[in-house]
């Protein structure tokens, strides 16, 4: 009797997801636990093992299709299969010369390094990933390199060759002549653009945005902090603290700390808002936004104020390499009572960061610049940051976050104060 492959459970309030792709032909062996097709929920990417070993027998859903938990997928026949069906599917690009999506390679060649998001665009599009020419530093070939390789093909098969033309004493052309003309261009340009479905991960982000504005309250306060102390202290312990710990001592872990003492100074900006009552959180949970190719990402460290410098270093270095490798889990995205976004690392100089509902506040860093501050009666040059905090005016008064802000401020401004009360 066929055993079922169905969608597991997705985590909390995750209940749909769409087939990203199979990485087994029905009518091909599979092992039991063995990956036979990819997920992509509003979060993670999800693999989905064969319950047994067996052929996989049939394909209920196509890459591309929406499932919902409990859903099958498709069949395991444990005696092998005469004539099984094969996955079909309609080509992303119709093109001369390029391949279908059936026939495009599940994943990357075991000589070629790419980002799943990458392998993901190259199966989608019917293009062998190991045409595809890599701009990194360490040969993995990025979503951006896909693109630039699409964007070529493109240009080359649109772009008629070029001939040599005399022309003496051209007549003008008449206005409907224009007109016509004018058409033409427009079909032409028309055929220079591309439709690319947006992934689930965007669709959510987009909706979570438009949902923080149009339900929240949101105004943002700004400050500036001078980042000497900062500076010089991880100046001075830098080595040997990456010596001790295997891991460089960063800004973020003295903004988690900052945070953390003004949280316990200012608890509105760790609760949040459920119907008519306020839901105060005695514990911090501290959301870092991370950059991926897929789109932004906020993994959450659990239990932040327990946690050494050491330990947030390392936990946001783990969260780093995940998000470009798509390897983050539900549950490192789950959750968070407050969330630090660091635009600085782009060169961002300031900016207004959108909150993350149902948080409340959320922090935003920027690049550290060297300016002219006036400090006892002398103009002195100093690096500083400003630094930005975005607030639900519904749960939070202005006095409160501009107060909040200044103890975010005074902490970093005085690390022997952070070390003693963050």
């Amino acid at each position: 009797m066929p055993t079922q492959i169905v969608v597991p459970d997705l985590g909390e309030s995750v209940v749909e997801a769409t087939v990203l792709r199979w990485l087994k032909q029905a009518g091909e062996r599979v092992d039991a636990g063995e990956t036979v097709v990819e997920l992509e929920t509003d979060k993670v990417n999800l693999e989905v093992s064969a319950p047994n070993a067996g052929v996989l027998a049939s394909v209920a859903h196509q890459a591309g299709e929406d499932v919902r938990v409990g859903d099958v997928l498709g069949t395991i026949q444990e005696a092998p299969i005469a004539q099984a069906p094969k996955l079909t599917a309609s080509p992303s690009i119709e093109s001369a010369g390029a391949p279908s999506r059936a026939q495009a390679a599940p994943s990357a060649p075991a000589d070629v390094t790419a980002t799943p998001v990458a392998q993901r665009m190259a199966d989608t599009s019917g293009i062998d990933i190991r045409q595809v020419p890599s701009s990194s530093a360490d040969g993995r070939v990025t979503k951006q390199d896909v693109e630039n390789y699409l964007e070529q093909q493109k240009l080359k098969l649109s772009s008629p060759p070029l001939r040599e033309t005399t022309v003496s004493n051209p007549a003008p052309v008449p206005p409907r002549e224009i007109s016509a003309l004018q058409a033409v261009d427009v079909s032409a340009r028309a055929n220079r653009e591309e439709r690319v479905r947006m992934s689930r991960r965007r669709q959510t982000i987009a909706r979570r945005l438009m949902q923080a504005q149009q339900t929240a309250a949101i105004l943002t306060t700004f400050n500036e902090a001078d980042m000497s102390g900062v500076m010089e202290l991880r100046k001075q312990r830098k080595e040997t603290f990456h010596q001790r710990f295997g891991v460089n001592l960063g800004l973020m872990s003295f903004f988690v700390k900052a945070v953390i003492g003004a949280l316990k100074a200012f608890p509105r900006l760790n609760a949040e808002i459920q119907d008519d009552e306020i839901v105060f959180k005695h514990y911090y949970d501290i959301g870092i936004a991370v950059g991926a190719e897929e789109g932004l990402v906020v993994p959450v460290l659990r239990d932040a104020d327990r946690m050494s410098f050491a330990e947030i270093e390392s936990k946001i270095k783990e969260f780093s390499t995940k998000a470009q490798d798509g390897t983050l889990s539900l549950d490192d995205l789950r959750g968070g009572t407050f969330t630090i976004t660091n635009g600085g690392v782009f060169g961002s100089l300031l900016s207004a960061p959108i909150l993350n509902p149902p948080q409340v506040g959320i922090l935003g860093m920027h690049k550290i610049e060297e300016r002219p501050i006036a400090r006892d009666g002398q103009v002195i040059i100093r690096p500083m940051m400003y630094l930005a905090l975005s607030y639900d005016h519904r749960l939070v008064d202005g006095r409160e976050a501009v107060q909040f802000l200044v103890r975010i401020k005074e902490l970093l401004e005085d690390p022997t104060a952070l070390l003693l009360e963050g």
